[in-house]
């Protein structure tokens, strides 16, 4: 059982074969005594526990409990009943009667809770060494800081003791020790995961995350989560959308390279651009974005409205028991003493602002793709410059919730120094699918091995096929198709891609004349045509509606054919909308047609 690989399918075929949950409770204590850091875990859970909640399982069923046997362990500031919750500080200890709403939708899913892990004392940092237990190694390099707030989730993850782990996130802390240890970290669209039983930092930004070994397990994980919660008054209705083939070319935003900011870490900067061209190499569109507004945003996480927002949540635990707190924690929170509320509302306006400015920006693009950290930092560089460091940490995460921007980090290689190389997709909310599904296939470019295991990637799942899900088939042919420049007009109405395909043998393409932005026009013309790529979009139907409205003349919307035998609906044009186009079929599609034309 030491051999057996603890991502989720590779557990599930080892329970297939008759590996029984106690072997696998066996080797993740084993793996503890190995790792032997005593800084990953505040509370452990026993294995006489551990074992009952296995049986209680019931005969082996990834159907009906799609997590069954799956270990898992939870960051200390989110309740687990019948385990304290510490929040990094002793003094703060309560024993909670009932599991965080988040645990206790995994548990219903046949997971197993291992224990609690270290963090930043309330969440607050991105370094992972602000708490009175002993530091979690890095599990990649001990000299590094394992990165946090959710340093021992990361890590517990990283080492292969558990097959996921539970962060928070409110600046980066389940985006940055995911990138420090080589493990992916989701941090979902803020409210899709209920934060009810979570010890709240921001209230506002708060969300709890997920530490992987995959892409695939930490997207799994959070589609079995996430869920409005009535008791959150936080939560929303997120659609968790399956993982299904991504568009053939997506705009992706990185910050101009004026604007980027590595803090003379030159092998990090080589790094980011190793990981721009391999997206690239996945038919990426890189646009290059003035990343000044995001910087401005990230900076007022730590002025006025939100450092309140943080004594808020713990004043009168902080009252009485200053002296109990993490001197560097109660230094950052207890700044909050000397603003009043005039300067958070300065905060709350300034970033409503930026919110208005930057939204065009975002939606410029698919997505963007960023360095999840700038640098890594030794542990002597951040105990000499705690506060210092901990802001460079945050330059690509802390802007993130401010913006309600879903995200995830996922590794993409090694640096020249050998340490791990990581970036994070960035999408608006509720395009979590869309982050994990561009992630999935970066990872498996990297040809990384699992965090610090040695394990090699498993294959990715299939791509789910389209559900039957009452949304409409929409056919496009040309400015609309994926990385075009009008395919945002699709995204923005929550259209998702869901295949590349071609028309039947039965149809001409044309380069209109007289359109403001380049446009094809395709008509059916029986036995004298041939096939066009097209792509199918998918929408639910009020917003089909809408955008047919919307279509300008000699354009329209009528059945068309695909060379599956399949019909779907899709623009054409009308014969009158032909005057003065040239004929393009030859090229078999718009975007050969218009890769033709670009000079070499």
């Amino acid at each position: 059982m030491s051999d057996v690989h603890f991502d989720i399918a590779s557990l599930h075929a080892a329970y297939r074969d008759g590996v029984s949950v106690g072997e696998m409770i066996d080797a993740v204590y084993a793996r503890i005594q190995a790792a032997d850091d005593p800084g990953i875990f505040i509370h452990l859970g026993g294995k006489a526990d551990l074992l009952a909640a296995a049986e209680a399982l019931g005969p082996f069923d990834p159907v009906a409990k799609p997590l069954w046997g799956i270990p898992f362990a939870v960051k200390d500031n989110i309740d687990v009943a019948g385990m304290p919750t510490t929040a990094a500080c002793a003094e703060y200890t309560y024993w909670p009667d009932k599991d965080a709403t988040v645990v206790a939708r995994l548990n219903a899913a046949g997971a197993l809770v291992l224990g609690k892990t270290n963090l930043d004392q309330f969440a607050t940092g991105l370094v992972g060494v602000r708490t009175p237990w002993p530091i979690p190694r890095n599990a990649i390099d001990a000299e590094l800081v394992p990165g946090g707030s959710s340093s021992g989730s990361a890590v517990a993850t990283a080492r292969g003791i558990v097959s996921f782990a539970l962060g928070t996130d409110t600046a980066g802390s389940g985006r940055i020790p995911a990138g420090l240890n080589n493990v992916v970290g989701l941090k979902p669209t803020v409210g899709a995961l209920s934060t009810a039983g979570v010890v709240p930092a921001c209230r506002t930004l708060d969300c709890v995350s997920v530490f992987a070994l995959t892409v695939d397990d930490a997207y799994k994980v959070f589609s079995v989560a996430a869920a409005r919660d009535a008791v959150d008054p936080y939560s929303r209705d997120i659609a968790v959308q399956s993982l299904v083939a991504r568009p053939p070319v997506l705009s992706v935003g990185v910050p101009a390279k004026a604007d980027l900011k590595f803090f003379g870490d030159a092998a990090m900067q080589a790094g980011f651009e190793a990981s721009l061209a391999m997206l690239s190499r996945l038919g990426c569109r890189l646009v290059e974005i003035p990343f000044g507004d995001f910087y401005a945003t990230a900076n007022l996480l730590y002025e006025g409205a939100w450092v309140a927002e943080r004594y808020a949540a713990i004043r009168d635990f902080m009252e009485a028991n200053e002296a109990a707190m993490h001197p560097v924690t109660r230094k950052i929170i207890g700044g909050a003493r000397k603003l009043s509320a005039a300067d958070a509302f300065r905060g709350l306006y300034a970033l409503q602002a930026y919110r208005a400015k930057l939204a065009p920006v975002i939606a410029s693009v698919d997505l963007f793709c960023v360095p999840t950290a700038p640098t890594h930092y030794s542990l002597d560089a951040v105990l000499a410059d705690p506060v210092e460091t901990n802001s460079r940490l945050g330059t690509y995460t802390n802007f993130v919730n401010l913006l309600d921007m879903c995200g995830i980090a996922v590794p993409t290689g090694r640096r020249d120094d050998a340490l791990p190389m990581s970036v994070t997709l960035l999408a608006p909310a509720g395009r979590d699918a869309l982050t994990a599904t561009l992630a999935r296939d970066l990872h498996a470019a990297s040809d990384l091995a699992l965090g610090a295991t040695g394990w090699q990637q498993p294959g990715l799942l299939p791509a789910a096929p389209s559900a039957d899900d009452g949304m409409i088939d929409l056919v496009v042919v040309g400015a609309h198709l994926s990385g075009m420049p009008l395919n945002g007009q699709l995204s923005q109405l929550g259209a998702r891609f869901s295949r590349a395909a071609k028309t039947s043998a039965a149809y001409r393409l044309y380069a209109l004349a007289g359109q403001s932005v380049p446009k094809p026009g395709l008509i059916r013309v029986g036995d004298s045509g041939t096939a066009i790529d097209v792509e199918v979009w998918r929408l639910c139907a009020d917003t089909f509606g809408r955008f047919v409205a919307a279509i300008p003349p000699p354009l329209g919307i009528g059945s068309i054919e695909l060379d599956d035998g399949s019909t779907a609906k899709g623009f054409l044009v009308e014969s009158a909308g032909l005057l003065g186009a040239s004929d393009i079929s030859s090229f078999g599609g718009w975007r050969r047609f218009l890769s033709d034309r670009v000079p070499a």
